[in-house]
């Protein structure tokens, strides 16, 4: 008899080393189904965690008068993180969903008929753990430190244009306490039309701007409002006098009316691991952050890639747990959910506490390793023979 899809002859003695060959057909069909899968559910997954925090994303930017290509901008610039956060959900849905089939189809059944134990099963598993352990050390290393300082370079850049932020025409604003503003119109190329704008500021006197035209001019002090032809009206509370003082141009500071952020300092997210290892004064003051805490994040820039690989084998092991059955493995899944969620949580509870105290980088490698060790556990508990009730003798049989 033979297994066409893999060339492999069943029978029931083991295979000989020098079949290796032959054998290696089966890691090439099950790290292909599991590549497939892998990246079909990181498309859905990457898709549903975008759309929502495309949406919060959307109605900030549009609301302050940014564009749609800003918009497109900073969701490019989120999507490293993202995709960082779905890897390992995804290895570890696509292993169980490989795994589920392939025992629904007898698959894993025959090829155990053919003397592979669940190690020697598990081999590709590991392979696709490795290769989506490899995707995200590059993600955490070199794409998602570099999209965070992208991000928040163009965050201050944005918090400095002033006219996307606060000019809409045909409304009446208040960028600041005491300061009306109101434009007819905001040409494409920036000008101001029709500009009016009220200082209320001072209780004494108020103090009114119209111009023809205007035109927002960034300055190393700060923004300020040019203002062509037009005309400034002073009202003294006092004694209710006006003054009308016509100009050709008039430029008005902005800077003491609108909070301009200066540069902001990084976050450990933005430093590079090279930084993160050296953990000088100067960028523990930068960033806030003790030396422990920058320590215990550039070993978890290693240690949690393989945190995939783990929940991948953990999937696997899980369902080969149980027998064939029509009604499927749900118990094994709901297990593997549960062993899962358990590395997670432990994860959570080691960074809590490797930030807090010196050498506490060490337990950024306990997760990943007790996941792998939870698999190997259950690899081992698979292949073991399983008892069966010794059957009770039938009253005929007594007599």
């Amino acid at each position: 008899m033979s297994f066409p899809r893999w060339g492999i002859r069943l029978g029931s003695r083991p295979l000989k080393p020098w079949e290796n060959a032959r054998v290696s057909r089966f890691d090439r069909y099950l790290l292909s189904q599991l590549l497939a899968l892998f990246g079909f559910f990181s498309l859905v997954l990457v898709a549903v965690y975008w759309v929502n925090r495309a949406v919060g994303l959307f109605e900030q930017l549009i609301g302050d008068g940014q564009s749609a290509l800003v918009f497109l901008e900073f969701s490019v610039l989120t999507l490293p993180n993202v995709i960082r956060l779905v890897l390992p959900v995804s290895a570890f849905v696509a292993a169980v969903y490989v795994a589920n089939r392939l025992t629904s189809d007898s698959e894993l059944v025959v090829m155990q008929a053919t003397g592979f134990s669940a190690f020697r099963l598990a081999r590709p598993v590991a392979y696709f753990g490795l290769i989506v352990a490899l995707m995200m050390l590059v993600l955490m290393h070199v794409l998602v430190p570099a999209s965070r300082g992208s991000l928040a370079a163009r965050t201050a850049e944005i918090s400095q244009n002033v006219s996307a932020r606060f000019l809409k025409d045909g409304q009446f604003l208040h960028p600041a306490a005491g300061i009306t503003v109101y434009i007819r119109e905001v040409a494409a190329s920036g000008e101001l039309l029709d500009l009016f704008l009220a200082d209320d500021r001072d209780a004494a006197a108020r103090v009114s701007y119209t111009a023809k035209k205007a035109l927002f001019v960034r300055a190393a002090d700060g923004p300020k409002l040019l203002m062509v032809e037009g005309m400034v009206q002073v009202l003294q509370a006092g004694t209710q006098r006006l003054s009308v003082t016509r100009f050709a141009d008039f430029t008005y500071d902005m800077a003491g009316l609108i909070a301009v952020p200066g540069p902001q300092d990084r976050t450990m997210d933005e430093l590079s691991t090279a930084e993160l290892f050296a953990a000088t004064d100067a960028v523990q003051r930068e960033t806030g952050e003790s030396h422990a805490a920058l320590l215990f994040e550039a070993h978890s820039r290693i240690a949690q890639p393989f945190t995939a690989t783990a929940a991948a084998l953990i999937g696997f092991g899980s369902l080969l747990l149980g027998a064939f059955s029509r009604f499927g493995l749900w118990r094994q899944i709901l297990v593997a959910i549960a062993l899962l969620l358990a590395v997670q949580g432990l994860q959570t509870l080691t960074t809590g506490a490797g930030i807090t105290r010196e050498g506490g980088w060490v337990l950024a490698y306990l997760p990943p390793l007790l996941g792998i060790a939870i698999a190997a556990f259950e690899l081992w508990l698979s292949q073991r023979p399983r008892r069966v009730g010794k059957p009770q003798p039938s009253d005929g049989a007594l007599a």
